[in-house]
């Protein structure tokens, strides 16, 4: 993964002057003019994945140990595949210490396109769906095959993505069938994804199929009983009888009435009356539909899509179709809009840890937002979450002191006190207490002035901190104050993560069954739902690995498998690296072996010292 860097996008066609570089599936490289490139061994593909994922830059050094570690002058097997290299895609650099590959820009790379190019364009890929380098083994390397397969799980997650958001948006265009095909493809690639399940039922049933939707829907239930032991949850019955617009309150007259739906139906939600709101909220999308003012079509459909996915539990599938409805309509009728909804899509993705394509939804919402610097205060809020999810520390936390100082510019209390709880927990996850303690108390006191509902998650990561300022009972009322109110406002994130927390305080005082207890419970709370945050839902499996290690319980094992197996398909890059060290506790060499290699490509003190150590 190079999520920092947005790559150009260019196509196979007359337009791309550089070389055709196919990585996924059976890789192959086609020089100008469609000459097919000979790469011998499979050290010069891996050598060429590995530089296109590392655009900044790799040294000599790195690659030698990595790639040609059982050769007998690992330099000179690397000097004879980096001349492979050369032969066969022209002058791309690669002199010096640093190894930099120099693509033209308007070469083309399959993994590029389907990581950040539009959806249409992503379809398109033939090896969408198939793994990097697939069919080639690094038995000789096992250095480059953690690496590789470290790759491998979040590509195959990133097209499942792709194949969703296209399917989104078919659905939004209108074109139903096409959408429910998509969809099938989905479910027939993780029919245990609840998500996807949800997305087609909806389908079949825009599509005029309701007998197929509820075929289905029983099909999904019988399904998870047999393999899970559980039931769907109740976005699955949502989606064969809620529509997009299904107003049952008689028509508003006018633009003045369908902006008052529009307030009605806004304050009804951040009140906590969300039925009701959410039904005014479709009222006025029918009629601005009915009155025909673009820019009131796109505010409907936008105003309802961020209300099912911030508001409404479980039912950010829903949310996401009416976004994308926003989207088609507003890019050219309302841009600034048309960014919003972006921005939104981009945030899904997030909490699905779709890391790759929530960047491509930044890229985009940046495009439409031009000046306005609000919504550039929300995009970069988003960007910044994203980099720090996926660990890419140093261009998160510049990101998030950009989003604080935009969010300060324009006078958005709302946006600044996200942004400074998303900069505290990177600051915090780093070892910077200090300065994560800075931005959490900004975040924590604006919080209970102005937003409580928001209120549990800075909380929770400011209690953090004061466990690793070894303040175990002073965490312990912060993290108990956050979980009560969670409770009460019934968010999975919020009572997920201050649950991890008060585990973590039972831990501190020598109790590790009791902090194992309570962390499985954190862990049901946070994934109650199918939308729900990943990385919290990570984050409590990490605490959970560490206590139950502690306690020698039998379970340690699963439960750090399932953290990698979460992890590793997300590009939660620390939280691999955890996963690995968990796994190594139970003296298992490879594990710790594996955790040092990915651990190297993170730019985290606390955790360089925590392997180092392991």
């Amino acid at each position: 993964m190079h999520l920092p860097i947005a790559p150009t996008i260019a196509l196979p066609d007359d337009r791309c002057m550089g070389p055709i570089i196919h990585l996924l599936g059976r890789p192959s490289v086609l020089r100008e003019g469609g000459v097919k490139a000979v790469l011998r061994g499979h050290k010069a593909w891996g050598l060429l994945a590995y530089l296109v994922q590392h655009p900044a830059g790799v040294s000599r050094q790195r690659l030698a140990a990595l790639l040609f570690e059982d050769a007998e002058d690992p330099l000179a097997a690397l000097r004879w595949n980096l001349s492979e290299l050369r032969r066969a895609l022209g002058d791309v650099g690669l002199a010096g210490d640093v190894l930099l590959l120099r693509l033209e820009r308007t070469a083309y790379v399959d993994i590029d396109v389907v990581a950040r190019g539009h959806w249409s364009q992503a379809l398109l890929v033939p090896g969408l769906g198939q793994d990097l380098l697939d069919g080639m083994g690094f038995a000789s390397s096992p250095s480059f095959e953690v690496w590789l397969e470290a790759e491998r799980r979040p590509m195959r997650a990133t097209a499942q993505s792709v194949l969703r958001e296209a399917a989104l948006a078919r659905l939004a265009s209108g074109a139903a069938t096409e959408a429910a095909q998509l969809a099938a493809r989905l479910v027939g690639l993780d029919p245990l994804d609840e998500s996807f399940q949800v997305l087609l039922v909806r389908c079949l049933c825009t599509a005029g199929d309701g007998v197929g939707a509820a075929r289905q829907a029983a099909a999904c239930r019988a399904l998870f009983l047999r393999e899970l032991g559980v039931v769907p949850g109740s976005a699955l019955a949502d989606a064969l009888h809620t529509g997009t617009a299904s107003p049952t309150t008689g028509p508003a007259s006018g633009r003045a009435g369908v902006v008052a739906q529009l307030q009605a139906g806004e304050a009804a939600i951040g009140a906590g009356v969300l039925e009701a709101g959410l039904q005014c909220l479709r009222r006025a999308m029918a009629d601005a539909d009915g009155i025909g003012d673009p820019e009131l079509r796109v505010r409907a459909r936008l105003a309802l899509g961020g209300a099912l996915v911030h508001a409404a539990r479980g039912r950010d599938e829903e949310g996401a179709a009416a976004l994308h409805q926003a989207l088609a309509l507003g890019q050219h009728d309302a841009p600034p809009l048309a960014a919003a909804a972006c921005r939104e899509l981009g945030y899904v993705e997030m909490l699905r840890g779709s890391y790759e394509r929530a960047l491509a939804w930044m890229d985009r919402a940046t495009g439409f937002a031009a000046e306005d610097t609000a919504e550039l205060a929300r995009i970069t809020t988003v960007r910044g979450a994203i980099l720090s999810d996926a660990a890419y520390y140093g261009p998160a936390t510049e990101m998030l002191r950009r989003a604080v100082a935009l969010s300060a510019s324009v006078g958005d209390v709302k946006q600044s006190i996200f942004a400074q709880s998303m900069l505290g927990r990177a600051l915090l996850l780093c070892g910077d207490v200090d300065g994560a303690v800075a931005a959490l108390d900004a975040s924590t006191n604006e919080s209970r002035r102005v937003w409580t509902a928001f209120l549990p998650w800075p909380q929770s990561l400011r209690a953090e901190a004061e466990l690793l300022r070894d303040r175990v009972d002073s965490a312990a009322e912060l993290f108990e104050q956050a979980f009560a109110l969670g409770c009460q406002l019934g968010d999975p994130c919020w009572e997920g993560m201050a649950g991890r927390g008060l585990g973590r305080v039972a831990m501190a005082r020598g109790h590790s069954a009791r902090a194992a207890e309570i962390l499985l419970d954190a862990l049901k709370r946070c994934t109650r739902l199918p939308d729900g945050y990943l990385w919290a839902k990570a984050y409590a499996l990490d605490a959970l690995c560490h206590a139950a290690g502690k306690a020698r319980m039998p379970q340690a094992r699963a439960w750090a498998e399932e953290l990698m197996a979460l992890a590793a398909r997300a590009g939660m890059r620390e939280m691999v690296v955890r996963a690995y060290l968990h796994q190594a506790e139970g003296s298992h060499a490879p594990a710790a072996a594996a955790a040092r290699v990915l651990a190297h490509e993170i730019d985290n003190p606390q955790l360089q010292a925590e392997v180092l150590y392991s």
